[in-house]
């Protein structure tokens, strides 16, 4: 078990550093379930925002992620390799390239995603009242301002 530093005097500091623990904490089963097959989080989060937008532009999902487009392209590849992924050309251009879960990526996707929504369940149960929601917002404000290019 992590030992989360309990002696933070700045309570800002303590916020990033119970954030990093957190975010290992919703992280680490899906990292194993993924090494077993050799993929990583990368290929996580390619096939779980395939799935959320199937048959979306390789261009759409590159803002999506914020990466460039040499960063998704090994994983993608691996990921198109491995056949959890299906591309087709698109039908009005075959010059766009068009992404989806194959049967066995969505899978793979659905068990990553439903141990993160087991510990999502389980950590807002133990809170009760408006915790969830107030998380949701505290979430939302955060990853708007990606969006609004804060971040």
């Amino acid at each position: 078990m992590v030992d989360v530093n309990t002696n933070v005097l700045d309570p800002e500091l303590e916020a990033i550093e119970l954030f990093y623990f957190a975010y290992r904490a919703f992280t680490a089963l899906p990292d194993a379930i993924l090494a077993e097959r050799g993929l990583a989080r990368m290929h996580h989060r390619i096939l779980y925002f395939v799935a959320r937008k199937p048959r979306q532009r390789v261009s759409d999902l590159l803002v999506t992620l914020g990466v460039s487009k040499q960063a998704v392209h090994t994983p993608l590849k691996q990921l198109v390799e491995a056949g959890l992924i299906a591309v087709e050309p698109d039908a009005e251009d075959g010059r766009v390239k068009r992404l989806s879960l194959t049967p066995e990526g969505v899978e793979l996707e659905t068990r990553l995603s439903q141990t993160q929504r087991e510990l999502l369940g389980t950590v807002f149960a133990g809170h009760g009242g408006t915790a969830e929601d107030d998380w949701r917002g505290i979430m939302r404000e955060l990853a708007g301002r990606v969006r609004k290019g804060q971040a």
